[in-house]
């Protein structure tokens, strides 16, 4: 062979090897970085050809794909979609944004590995490829209390059922229409998501489980209760400082209580009147006595620090990890740097009522085949033993003297007792304080435990806030549960 001919064969060969190793690096190696551009028109024609699966709240859709005459096939349509907009996410151009439509993407579109043998079946009988059904576990009656309560006022509204964690109710206000930002008119769709992602009140956060947490406020004492009584030091009939102030070490500056006035008359009082006047002296007393480890610790068992997936992930809250004298009676008050999600307290309090022992929340209860075959159930799964069922009880007894007879009475409901407990959360000089109310309910059979946030809704200082502004939502939302 000649040197021209030879040369000529050289490059045939490399220009060959070349096309050989570019095809392989798209079709194999890049292949699904391709798929998932958001520009790759093929790939979103693809996923808006093939009907995506419902999400159900019993047994009405609340996202749903209608077929269209475009070219794109589906159009994703969220019925009642500012009342479920944190839930569903939404499916637009964008793909797959919040929520169960992006949590659960995979099955709702059909792509999962448990829908494997379905494709197959699908593909040798020739039926239409389907996204599976996703039934979640809410309350329409709950989460529409939970709304409605709110208004619009900014905050965050959270029901479980204490014995299984199913999640009951989930709201994050302000809220958005998902519909705005579904349809097939790409100019549109783009206006309308700018608009959404500037917005100052940010809408598109899901309050309930991340975003900037809250301060518990009052609402944490419950978690400092626990781990007193749990330490075996404290009694309800324990007796504290029941001043105007508490004089902390460290500091020239005391901590006073929410009204700057005397818990009781005597200047003392029991662990279970501080509970049900929320007297901040008497809690500081606690957080000092029984030190930082076992606050954090007893948080812990709550729940503070894991981080859950509902299957949104969930944001852990958290207790500061180094925390001086006054650092720690400030955090035993649900203030410094305590951090937490309406979830989260919405678990405490489900915890308590569920004998101490805390489930791990779930949102989604089934899933469902396009055949109607049941793919996967959830599970009821123990998360944790939070406290013992004694101390449970004592828990219990307190909080329900708090909604009888302390800062929770617009949570009384006639015939029904009630457990509860406010919170004022200060969060900054000049504003106006968070109200927050956690509760549950029946207190001897609970079947629904919440956890309420308004924001800037109260006077600071004041502990009027939780019971007055929180506390009616709450109570709106048991009843809707308990068909009242």
């Amino acid at each position: 062979m000649n040197a021209p001919v030879r040369r000529l064969s050289l490059l045939v060969g490399a220009l060959f090897a070349a096309l050989l190793v570019s095809t392989t690096l798209i079709q194999y190696v890049f292949a699904a970085d391709l798929n998932a551009r958001p520009d790759n028109r093929r790939t979103l024609l693809a996923t808006y050809a093939r009907e995506r699966g419902e999400i159900l709240v019993g047994q009405t859709p609340v996202a749903k794909s209608v077929p269209t005459d475009d070219e794109f096939k589906y159009l994703r349509v969220y019925d009642k979609g500012p009342l479920y907009a944190h839930v569903t996410g939404f499916y637009s151009f964008y793909g797959a944004v919040g929520g169960l439509e992006q949590a659960e993407d995979a099955l709702l579109s059909g792509a999962s590995d448990k829908l494997f043998y379905r494709r197959v079946s699908d593909l040798f009988t020739g039926r239409r490829p389907q996204g599976a059904t996703i039934e979640t576990t809410l309350d329409a009656a709950v989460q529409k209390a939970a709304s409605d309560g709110l208004g619009d006022r900014p905050g965050a509204a959270v029901a479980i059922d204490p014995t299984t964690g199913a999640i009951l109710a989930m709201v994050s206000h302000p809220t958005f229409d998902p519909n705005l930002v579904a349809g097939h008119n790409l100019a549109t769709v783009d206006k309308n998501y700018q608009a959404l992602t500037k917005d100052p009140s940010r809408p598109l956060v899901n309050r309930a489980i991340g975003g900037d947490l809250y301060p518990p406020g009052s609402a944490f004492k419950v978690v400092t209760a626990a781990a007193a009584l749990s330490s075996g030091s404290f009694t309800p009939e324990s007796e504290l400082p029941g001043g105007a102030e508490l004089d902390l070490p460290l500091t020239d500056t005391p901590l006073p209580n929410h009204d700057n006035q005397p818990c009781s008359p005597s200047g003392t009082v029991t662990l279970k009147q501080a509970l049900v006047v929320s007297c901040n002296p008497a809690f500081g007393e606690v957080g000092l006595k029984i030190g930082a480890d076992a606050l954090r610790e007893q948080a812990a068992k709550f729940g503070f620090g894991d981080t859950l997936n509902i299957p949104m992930r969930v944001t852990p809250s958290s207790v500061p990890a180094e925390l001086n004298a006054p650092q720690l009676a400030q955090s035993a008050i649900g203030q410094y740097d305590v951090r937490v999600t309406p979830l989260q307290m919405a678990m405490v309090a489900a915890g308590v009522a569920n004998k101490g022992v805390v489930m791990k929340p779930y949102l989604v209860q089934s899933v469902i085949g396009s055949d109607l075959s049941v793919i996967e159930t959830a599970e009821p799964t123990e998360l944790s033993q939070a406290v013992t069922p004694e101390v449970a009880a004592q828990l219990t007894d307190m909080m329900v003297a708090t909604v009888e007879k302390g800062t929770g009475t617009r949570a009384q409901i006639d015939g029904v007792k009630v457990a509860g407990k406010t919170g004022t959360a200060e969060h900054g000089a000049g504003r106006k304080a968070h109200a927050w109310f956690i509760a549950f309910a029946p207190a001897e059979n609970p079947s629904i435990a919440v956890a309420v946030i308004v924001e800037d809704a109260a006077a600071a200082g004041s502990e009027t806030g939780g019971g007055a502004v929180a506390a009616p939502i709450a109570r709106s939302m048991i009843e809707a549960r308990l068909n009242r």
